[in-house]
């Protein structure tokens, strides 16, 4: 009974809504029903895990908890593929190869392994097509002062849903993922552009490319995976770990704990609205983000740990995640360094669409609790900068051969 039932009525936009000015606003027009504190963070302490060690750090820090939604619907036919894989989905090869799904639905519904609850969440829905303008990622230091790191256009697709593959097995050569990102800003990174590239079949890597103005080329980046550090963060978050987790899942051992009711970043609209939470009002604060900016509500996750397999090297020894039962793509992730001691936190900032069915959980909040440092991924404090459904790219759009051809700088 302390979580409300799923309804997938989507939600209504305010009157006058502009999706380019007003972002996907907070509808609900609530109040919170209390605020964890430091001074009672330990009476929730089974629903905060790693968060706990925030509050001990930042004696400051707030998490305002509102009522509950699980609000976000999926289409029919996300909702038949995945009945259908329910059964015949099967992850082969040390669970690095999917075989026998389904395009076009969640791979494993019932997860019955750490690694294939892992997929869930690198095949979770959140539209097939989606792109954003002017998307921001700061980096905060010890002494609040925040530096903006990036200013991008973004474009991703989830191929894995492409309408026009539905009812087709997924091949080993499928791409599940596919982004680029065009960067606008800082003068410094003006003409800077990235595609990446992932596979179904994880064994044969993925593809990440580089346009480098100054070069006037185009790069393989093989070194843009696994633990490098991001190159928008500052060195406060890693390529796998944008998004709660993004590449491969090869390098550590999953298993599966269980479900469990966790205090998670939900139904964040308010970051999405320009009017209500603009960037400088999210990133001023030092060693966390603006608690006047970001919801928490109680919901049901997934929860998986990922221990470093023998004879590979990670920066974190062990890691958590904790998925959303619904999105399989909100919730937060934890590393622990080689010594046990948690290192940073990935809280997402999780929004359903007005618009469309599906939901985003792309954007995240890093905290690094080692340093300090603390970053902001994904801003939407700009006009027009949140994540909306669009059409369908070319696969050209997303080559090599494109970012040399408009390499302009």
């Amino acid at each position: 009974g302390t979580i409300p039932a799923y309804d997938p009525k989507p939600i209504a936009p305010p009157a006058g809504w502009d999706r380019k000015t007003m972002g996907f606003p907070d509808s609900w027009g609530e109040k919170p029903l209390f605020s964890i504190t430091a001074q009672n963070a330990a009476q929730h302490a089974d629903k905060l895990d790693g968060m706990v060690e925030v509050f001990k750090k930042y004696p400051t820090f707030r998490m305002d908890v509102y009522p509950g939604h699980r609000a976000i619907p999926f289409p029919k036919t996300v909702v038949d593929n995945t009945n259908k894989n329910a059964t015949g989905c099967k992850a082969m090869d040390d669970g690095l190869k999917l075989e026998g799904c389904v395009n076009g639905g969640m791979p494993f519904p019932i997860p019955k392994t750490g690694r294939e609850e892992m997929w869930n969440k690198l095949l979770t829905y959140q539209s097939f097509a989606g792109t954003t303008n002017h998307l921001t990622t700061y980096v905060t230091p010890p002494s609040g002062v925040p530096a903006l790191q990036s200013v991008l256009d973004l474009v991703a697709q989830f191929p894995f849903y492409d309408p026009a593959k539905a009812g087709t097995l997924a091949k080993g050569t499928d791409l599940f993922y596919t982004v680029r990102a065009d960067f606008i800003g800082p003068a410094r990174q003006v003409g800077t552009k990235l595609v990446l590239t992932y596979f179904v079949d994880q064994q044969l890597g993925s593809r990440i490319y580089q346009y480098i103005p100054g070069q006037r080329r185009v790069k393989l980046a093989p070194d843009l995976n696994y633990d490098t550090p991001a190159p928008t963060s500052g060195g406060a978050s890693t390529m796998d770990e944008q998004s709660g987790f993004l590449g491969a899942l090869d390098r550590f051992d999953f298993k599966l704990v269980g479900k469990k009711e966790k205090f998670i970043s939900y139904n964040n609209n308010k970051l999405t609205d320009p009017r209500a939470c603009p960037d400088d009002k999210v990133v001023t604060p030092k060693n966390f983000p603006n608690p006047d900016c970001q919801r928490w509500e109680l919901h049901r996750v997934w929860v998986v740990e990922g221990k470093l397999k023998p004879g590979l090297r990670h920066i974190y020894q062990r890691r958590m995640f904790y998925w959303d039962e619904d999105t399989h793509a909100a919730g937060s992730a934890e590393g622990y360094d080689s010594s046990g001691k948690l290192y940073r936190i990935v809280n997402l900032i999780s929004y359903p669409f007005f618009n469309a069915e599906g939901s985003d959980s792309r954007s995240s909040f890093f905290m690094d609790l080692q340093t300090g440092i603390w970053h902001l991924s994904g801003g939407m404090g700009t006009d027009g900068a949140a994540w909306y459904p669009g059409p369908k790219k070319s696969d050209n759009f997303f080559s090599p051969e494109a970012l040399a051809g408009e390499g302009i700088r």
